[in-house]
């Protein structure tokens, strides 16, 4: 099936705009490849746990597994399926890929057989690039298996070894093979506005959508957070998100290829030795999930752990309490705190930047990148008054080109002068800043008042007794929902009650209508990899509960 191109989405006179104000450029992924090679050579671009790549190593890698795809029949268009931890191997398969003009389809390492079935049938994967055994999962000899059910997957690539029942190829052989190559044997690829990349949306409310996108809407979130965070040739990023997600995609590959920085990728998160490997690594810059902050400051040992190089944190994927940005604050008096909103669609919808005040910080997830625009809408599409809560909307040159094989929910995206709609709820202030306040489906609905869980999720992170919580509606028969919370508790032995719960709100000004009546206590939410709590998860669950009490 064709995909959509720039002009089915954006009008000439927007892609002219785009051009014009630099948004969009003429360079290729794979001209950054070349300049990062010929301008800084052997320094060290792309580190993780036990590997290290330099600029002209990713060059060269690149080129040769490059030839080795088309060897294997890859052509531009086709589409490639890529599961690996946050290895350095990726750098150079997503280079590779750019180079020869085939798409990347990333997907996350804890996606298992039916997720990935799913994805590989949907995006009429050709050829896939994974690992062998990765903590326990045999994922080689999951997608040999998938080859009997996805008819278009040809090949299985393995990377750092495995063994799979039909002996799938090896990456460090097909490199091996390919030693001498020249661009002439990669074809002439593709230019910065075909579809290259395909990138799967977390699941937070169903199946995962396949958001298409080139490299100028990608490359143009990583130019303007550049600006936002001041970032250049001195940085080093620190990234344990997973680079087979938008947020380690951008903020931990194309963020420092394009600013010609570098980059250290951790394996699997361990707060702990995070905190060793930033200091090993003199990071300067993270970008993830607000999870990944509070579980390294629990970790943190001002003996034990340097961590003066550091000077921006970037929460994104969720709001940020603003008990967790004075925490850092104290904690870790060089470093800034800052919060970035965003989406797969499109990058990035609101940040804070080096520049915005402290107390913005505190109370908002920041504003529109430049040139971009923000809205927040009602139901109809309508811009609704400051301060006043609605649907996040996004209209700018980040925006993918659509939703594969899905026109109805793409053009259901967008109001009728072309912002895109978020699914997320907020208020903006006089000043343009966004307040994420909950999605659309986190509202409860009680006797037809609106619930937004968020106000309820923020007094309650400020708890000393209260490690993690999500708040979501559960049916009741009288009142269409109410509110149920799930909570972890910082100390398992605590005999925390429902009464505690609405004792602690009621005392912090909580209406009584907003207080949750029921609540489960368990050891750790349901996470996406990204550091999202799945409430659809804990939605079914509660309402299978609930059904099974009513029947028994």
């Amino acid at each position: 099936m064709a995909l959509a191109g720039v002009t089915d989405r954006y009008s000439q006179e927007q892609i002219n705009e785009f051009y014009r104000t630099g948004q969009w450029a003429s360079e290729r992924l794979w001209d950054f490849v070349l300049a990062g090679a010929d301008k800084y050579g052997s320094r060290s671009f792309l580190t993780d746990d036990a590997e290290s790549l330099s600029f002209v190593g990713l060059r060269d890698g690149a080129m040769k597994f490059g030839a080795a795809l088309r060897a294997l029949g890859v052509e531009p268009g086709d589409r490639v399926a890529v599961q690996l931890p946050n290895w350095v191997e990726f750098g150079v398969v997503v280079a590779a890929l750019s180079r020869i003009g085939a798409i990347l389809v990333p997907i996350m390492p804890i996606y298992r057989s039916d997720d990935v079935s799913y994805i590989l049938e949907n995006a009429d994967v050709k050829l896939a690039i994974t690992c062998g055994r990765y903590r326990g999962h045999d994922h080689a000899g999951m997608f040999t298996a998938l080859q009997d059910e996805v008819p278009s997957l040809e090949h299985v690539v393995v990377v750092r070894g495995g063994e799979a029942p039909r002996s799938p190829h090896s990456f460090e052989a097909l490199i091996e093979q390919h030693r001498d190559v020249s661009e002439d044997d990669l074809g002439a690829g593709v230019g910065p506005d075909e579809p290259m990349l395909i990138i799967y949306s977390s699941g937070t409310t169903s199946r995962p959508k396949g958001c298409v996108h080139t490299f100028n809407t990608v490359s143009c979130g990583a130019r303007l957070l550049g600006q936002s965070f001041d970032y250049g040739v001195q940085d080093v990023q620190f990234g344990p998100s997973p680079v087979t997600h938008m947020t380690g995609l951008v903020t931990s590959f194309l963020l420092p290829l394009v600013h010609g920085g570098q980059s250290h990728i951790q394996g699997q998160w361990d707060p702990a030795e995070g905190a060793v490997q930033i200091g090993e690594h003199g990071c300067t810059v993270a970008v993830t999930a607000t999870t990944f902050l509070q579980t390294l400051l629990d970790a943190y040992d001002p003996s034990a752990h340097d961590l003066s190089t550091l000077r921006l944190w970037i929460c994104a994927g969720s709001p940020i309490p603003p008990a967790i940005i004075e925490r850092a604050e104290s904690t870790l008096p060089g470093v800034k705190v800052l919060s970035l909103y965003g989406r797969s669609e499109n990058v990035t919808t609101t940040t804070c930047t080096t520049q915005t005040p402290r107390e913005k910080s505190l109370t908002s997830d920041g504003c529109a990148l430049p040139q971009q625009e923000v809205r927040i809408i009602d139901w109809e599409g309508r811009e609704v008054p400051r301060g006043q809560e609605g649907d996040i909307a996004y209209r700018g040159a980040m925006h993918m080109l659509e939703y594969l094989k899905n026109p109805t929910e793409t053009e259901a995206l967008f109001t009728d002068d072309g912002f895109s709609r978020s699914g997320d709820l907020g208020v903006m202030d006089e000043d343009g800043f966004v307040r994420v306040t909950g999605r659309t489906k986190d509202i409860v609905i009680r006797g037809g008042m609106n619930i937004s869980v968020r106000q309820i999720e923020d007094l309650l992170s400020q708890w000393s007794r209260v490690r993690a919580c999500a708040a979501v509606a559960m049916p009741d028969a009288k009142l269409g929902e109410k509110v149920c919370l799930y909570l972890v508790r910082s100390d398992p032995s605590d005999q925390m009650t429902l009464e505690h719960v609405k004792e602690h709100l009621l005392g912090q000004g909580l209406t009584i209508r907003k207080v949750p009546e029921r609540l489960e206590v368990v050891e750790e939410l349901p996470m996406t990899a990204t550091g999202k709590i799945q409430k659809h998860v804990l939605r079914a669950e509660i309402a299978e509960k609930l059904k099974a009490e009513q029947g028994a």
